[in-house]
């Protein structure tokens, strides 16, 4: 068998292809569907452990290098947003250049940029590098795709994507638990270098299965200028979002640069139209059903991934938990993503998308009012309950939504659908971190004064309560050195009290964006690419 193949792909009036010739079983290693699905479950896995990995180190993180609040949001921030802007980018080279190159690139770059963190010694370095991981992991994500669409035949896609999918949500998941292990173990930097020998497998099992497959009316240009609008408008989205509560909601400068984001987005789709190979063909979202599986990816990772944020600074600030001790509470939101995920794949295959993700969301939406009612005394059952009810709404949206999305994408459109479905979710993980972290902010800036005055400490100063409301955005008391014990615990309930305060704020607005994506949830249906797999048997 050659390492390379040509797939011929058809146009939108076309019948779907079927599998390519080499989609049939292997009897060797290379192009072994089942071989090629477990080596870029590896590589996917690598960076969806990584956007929540880091998550658990973050307290360790801002205090080892002295980071302030928002540069500590960076470290997500600028990761999830280089993820989110390379990816569609990202899928197109895999079309041009081949998708094995293009992942077995991406796993080389993102173990590199890994270890380059972890040798680190400045916040600046650290969320330099995790641009660059992001970049090199969106090289993977829709090279990952494009190769199990080549790999399996027509009626066993279906099976593959929801495996790929359900490696996601349980890496995803099990990132806290991982990360507060070796950071209680071993120390932070040891989240990042642990990448290094899980790429080198990666390449390694890359070298000897994947079999590279292009398509025969491959591109052969790429949009750069809708690439330059495109990056310029998300940054200047959730820029805007990070710097509001330093600047006001109220500045010019924070609206100047939401006005930019909308007209980036504007001449970005305007330049769409008009370009031959677009970045994003726009007639992907004249599927309802593929739109409301974007927006419903976005709305569920705002929700997710940005009341995950101040999860890990509750646990570990206010409770005083150790990392592994954080991680362990979150164990049953992680276990419930794992056994959810297998359920949710047999109920959309039998009921269809639209129950399922609905049902999910709810219960989602239930969860984070749950968690709007934690507070300082919060028992370990409790917190439990509400972190394994987060996992079984999450679990549905983790796996069904590259069926919602890439099953309604015409086949030759397959690979930008996958693209940006990974996008959606990583655009939603960076603005539920922005948006999340700037009510919390506003939250905590508005109440910390009135709390301290309340307690009857001595009056601080503007640069004092600026300083103040940093440390209390994270749950740490801003305490001085030699501080007498009485008036240190009045600072550390004051502080926790805002904290939670913030917090409980942030979770009613996750909830209520997880409301709405309930009624997106029923605008979905299942795709006829979605159909083509259903009860197929076992290669």
């Amino acid at each position: 068998m050659t390492s390379q193949t040509t797939i011929k792909t058809t146009g939108p009036g076309d019948r779907a292809p079927q599998a390519p010739s080499d989609a049939t079983p292997a009897k060797g290693l290379r192009g072994h569907p089942w071989f090629t699905l477990i080596t870029v479950a590896v590589g996917v896995m690598m960076v969806a452990l990584d956007g929540t990995i880091v998550a658990i180190a973050n307290p360790a993180i801002q205090k080892d290098l002295s980071a302030s609040f928002a540069e500590v949001q960076w470290i997500t921030n600028g990761y999830f947003l280089a993820l989110a802007v390379s990816l569609i980018t990202a899928g197109k080279l895999g079309d041009r250049f081949g998708h094995r190159q293009t992942f077995l690139i991406g796993v080389v770059g993102f173990a590199a940029a890994s270890g380059a963190i972890g040798l680190s010694s400045s916040i600046a370095a650290v969320v330099v590098f995790r641009v660059f991981q992001g970049m090199f992991g969106a090289l993977l994500m829709p090279a990952a795709l494009g190769l199990l669409r080549a790999t399996f035949p027509a009626e066993k896609l279906n099976m593959a994507i929801g495996i790929w999918g359900m490696v996601i949500g349980a890496s995803t998941a099990g990132g806290p638990i991982l990360g507060g292990v070796l950071v209680e173990h071993v120390n932070w930097q040891s989240v990042f270098f642990i990448n290094v020998p899980v790429g080198i497998l990666a390449v390694v099992l890359g070298v000897l299965i994947l079999l590279d497959h292009r398509a025969e009316n491959a591109p052969r240009s790429f949009d750069l200028l809708g690439i330059t609008l495109l990056s310029a408008a998300m940054f200047c989205l959730v820029w805007a979002l990070i710097k509001a509560p330093a600047w006001g909601w109220g500045d010019g400068k924070t609206w100047l640069f939401i006005a930019a984001s909308v007209v980036g987005f504007g001449l970005f789709a305007f330049w769409e139209t008009k370009v031959k190979e677009p970045l994003i063909p726009l007639a992907l979202f004249r599927s309802v059903a593929l739109s409301a599986g974007v927006v419903l990816m976005v709305l569920m990772a705002i929700a997710f991934m940005g009341g995950l944020f101040f999860v890990t600074f509750y646990l570990q600030n206010v409770h005083g938990m150790s990392p592994i001790d954080a991680g362990l509470h979150l164990l049953p939101l992680t276990g419930m993503m794992i056994v959810g995920s297998p359920l949710a794949g047999a109920m959309i295959t039998k009921l269809g998308p639209r129950v399922p993700l609905a049902g999910g969301m709810a219960l989602t939406a239930i969860a984070m009012y749950g968690m709007s009612t934690l507070d300082t005394d919060t028992g370990s059952a409790v917190m439990s309950l509400w972190f394994a009810l987060l996992g079984l709404g999450l679990a549905p949206v983790m796996v069904g939504a590259t069926e919602v999305i890439v099953g309604n994408a015409p086949m030759e459109l397959s690979g930008v659908a996958g693209g940006l479905q990974q996008a959606a979710m990583q655009i939603g993980g960076s603005l539920g971190t922005a948006v999340l972290g700037a009510v919390m902010a506003s939250k905590v800036d508005s109440d910390l004064a009135g709390n301290w005055t309340s307690a009857g400490l001595p009056p601080l100063t503007a640069a004092q309560e600026a300083q103040a409301s940093e440390a209390v955005q994270v749950g740490v008391p801003p305490l001085a050195p030699g501080t007498p014990d009485a008036i240190a615990a009045k600072i550390t309930d004051v502080a926790h009290d805002t904290f939670i305060s913030g917090m409980s704020l942030a979770s009613l607005v996750a909830a209520g964006v997880a409301v709405v994506a309930v009624f997106v949830a029923f605008l979905t249906k299942r795709g006829e690419n979605a159909e083509a797999g259903a009860g197929a048997a076992h290669i």
